[in-house]
């Protein structure tokens, strides 16, 4: 053990070997930002996830998804390649106090961030709630106390009154939050937002629904007490909790109403001398002229692109610089204003493409990622680990973010007209996203006007979904009539927005030497080969028409053929099932189907229980979140899936089969 006299957090130090310990494209932003610092960098990748890590100096491979929360994993893995810095990203342990305190403690090894100390004061809910009081910021009423006790959650909703809140004090990212306006649905939100909780300890406060707007401070600090901000962001535009849009300034208009959250930010920070990035969030109701803190994030922010943007400063760098010792007029903070009333005159929106299927309750789409086009042009960035020449497949281990699609302008509406233009650019083939629900967002006269608050997503997601939908036929009815390209090339590039199902990527210069025998023992074993020289149309296996080479021993010489799949049997979503289990019909209500992908967390009836209508049948988790299947009517399990906790389940898997009562009942008097 190496041990440490700093209590804080360990010393700031030149930084010469950096392990980048998360993936996606917040890996791929922090290898670009320290290859530019002359860092050498080193990527975790795990099979068949590596389209994150081009550029990076090395490649470090890693048993499984679960490595990246693996402490003593990481500790082992900085230790054999001599790193003396890790940057965590953002989720997984990027505010975990007892990693950035073992990694030091253990291998002498800075992760880039506030140190243990402050994560200790921030990372946790309850105690940054403990810090705003300190602080005279206001706060919503609140449990005083961590806690997994059913009884004392019900006590204080009925002394406060619902709505309540509750939340994992150690959640992150939307995960282990339950909002609960009934009281019968108490006692399954409380199991649900303790299982999203790693200490699994939640705490339930007031909620603040109708009205309030989620905003945000970027706070930055040197650990000297000197902090700085870089204004507001606004984060209204969520379901679940789960952030979809993004924007700086907040568009709020009354600038003094603004000022006085930013200030709260800032008085927070300076009591506990933060050091590098962090963002402190809270809800507004500006009509009220009231707000409230919600959490610290002490650490990288998804969103951390629009303020970049408005602020014209690389807030990567700047974290990795104040890691090395930097004080904050080191940085590019020095030519950028600290007047709270100076704002920016540039706004910026970030769109997050997501894999996943808006018209199926906002499920995972899971697949291989097919063909795609992103926007580009004046104003317009895209952060992605996406790219053409490396397959990327979505699975369930992983957040489901494709790509961050920020827009710049000078004004709101310059803004708008960039974001309809780069939606109208892009597309995606092999799952399924969101685009349909963002093209309609940013044609809404109600986005365009700042009228929306936290709730007003899931108010409208059914008008949205069916504009978004009118919204993307139009496009492609527009690329059918204005395409330059073959009919059979425009019949390949219209799978937009991601409808195309495919499962199975393939590419130009894809080869095979296909061994073939016949039934006879005397025959002999022929070679022949076929590579794809041009694909066409890729919808493999419903569709496929590709130009290739033919060789076999009787003809050594590759001739060239067109080939095209007529029909076929099989399915991409056949492919992409595991095949393990029972599948569900849909015709026959009996039947409990679990509707989308995902790992199973628990089941929550066994055979021959009688169940009612409405009543968890299970638990299975798509990432972040944590969602039940229910029994759509009441009867007595006749049979139950063979799955252990944790197993990967495919869309369509039969949960449970039921039997009515009444013939039971109906057969007793018989015996």
């Amino acid at each position: 053990m190496i041990g440490s006299a700093h209590n804080r957090g360990p010393p700031r130090r030149a930084i010469q070997r950096l392990l980048v310990a998360n993936r996606g494209e917040i890996a791929k932003r922090i290898i670009d930002c320290a290859r530019e610092l002359s860092i050498e960098t080193f990527a975790l990748v795990t099979s068949g996830d590596t389209s994150h890590a081009i550029g990076a100096a090395h490649l470090v491979s890693i048993p499984s998804p679960a490595s990246f929360v693996d402490i003593p994993t990481l500790v082992e893995i900085a230790k054999q390649h001599g790193i003396d810095a890790v940057h965590p990203g953002y989720g997984f342990l990027s505010e975990s106090a007892d990693f950035a305190r073992r990694m030091w403690d253990e291998a002498g090894v800075v992760v880039i961030g506030p140190g243990w100390d402050i994560l200790s004061k921030t990372g946790d809910k309850l105690a940054a709630k403990l810090l705003a009081q300190e602080c005279d910021v206001p706060t919503l009423p609140a449990l005083d106390k961590p806690t997994a006790r059913l009884e004392e959650v019900q006590r204080f909703a009925r002394g406060i009154g619902l709505p309540i809140m509750l939340k994992a004090v150690d959640g992150g990212g939307g995960k282990g939050i339950r909002l609960v306006c009934q009281e019968s649905d108490l006692e399954s939100a409380m199991r649900r937002a303790v299982d999203g909780s790693p200490s699994h300890q939640i705490f339930a406060e007031k909620a603040a629904v109708d009205g309030f707007r989620h905003i945000e401070v970027q706070i930055v600090g040197d650990g000297s007490g000197q902090v700085r901000h870089l204004w507001e962001r606004e984060c209204s535009i969520q379901r679940r909790y789960q952030k979809i849009i993004e924007q700086a300034p907040s568009t709020i208009r009354d600038r003094e109403f603004v000022g006085k959250i930013i200030e709260a930010a800032i008085r927070m920070a300076q009591h506990i001398k933060y050091l590098s990035l962090g963002t402190f969030e809270f809800l507004a109701n500006a009509d009220r002229r009231e707000f409230f803190f919600l959490e610290v994030n002490p650490r990288l922010q998804v969103e951390h692109t629009v303020t970049e943007c408005i602020a014209l400063v690389d807030l990567v760098k700047i974290q990795l610089e104040i890691a090395q010792g930097a004080k904050l007029t080191d940085t590019g903070l020095r030519n950028v204003p600290s007047d709270i009333m100076r704002v920016p005159e540039l706004r910026s929106i970030q769109l997050r493409l997501i894999a996943e299927d808006a018209q199926r309750d906002w499920t995972l789409s899971i697949g291989r990622v097919g063909p795609f086009s992103l926007p580009t042009g004046h104003g317009v960035r895209v952060d992605t680990h996406l790219h053409h020449r490396q397959t990327t497949v979505i699975g369930t281990d992983y957040d489901s973010l494709l790509a961050k699609i920020i827009i710049t302008g000078e004004h709101q509406q310059a803004v708008l007209s960039k974001c309809r233009r780069a939606l109208e650019d892009t597309w995606i083939e092999g799952v399924k996203t969101n685009l349909d629900i963002l093209r309609a967002i940013v044609a809404q006269k109600d986005f365009e006007h700042a009228l929306c608050d936290t709730s007003w997503l899931e108010r409208h997601a059914g008008s949205l979904l069916a504009s978004g939908a009118k919204i993307s036929r139009g496009i492609t009815d527009q690329l059918h009539t204005a395409s330059p390209f073959t009919e059979d090339e425009t019949q390949s590039s219209l799978s937009i927005p991601g409808s195309s199902n495919s499962a199975v990527l393939l590419r130009k210069s894809d080869a095979w030497a296909l061994k073939i025998t016949a039934p006879s023992r005397k025959a002999t074993e022929e070679i022949h080969h076929i590579k794809i020289t041009r694909v066409i149309r890729n919808e493999f296996p419903s569709s496929f028409k590709a130009d290739i080479e033919y060789s076999h021993p009787h003809s050594p010489e590759p001739q060239a053929f067109a080939l095209k799949a007529i029909s076929s049997s099989a399915s991409s979503a056949a492919i992409m099932a595991t095949g393990k289990h029972r599948r569900g019909d849909h015709n026959n209500p009996h039947h409990v189907i679990i509707p989308f992908p995902g790992k199973l967390v628990e089941l929550s009836v066994a055979e021959g229980d009688e169940v009612i209508p409405g009543q968890v049948v299970c638990v299975v988790r798509q990432m972040k979140m944590e969602l039940e299947i229910r029994a759509n009517r009441g009867g007595r399990v006749k049979w139950i899936v063979d799955a252990q906790d944790g197993e990967d389940i495919a869309e369509g898997t039969l949960a449970a089969e039921l039997e009515d009562l009444y013939e039971e009942h109906k057969i007793k008097p018989l015996l």
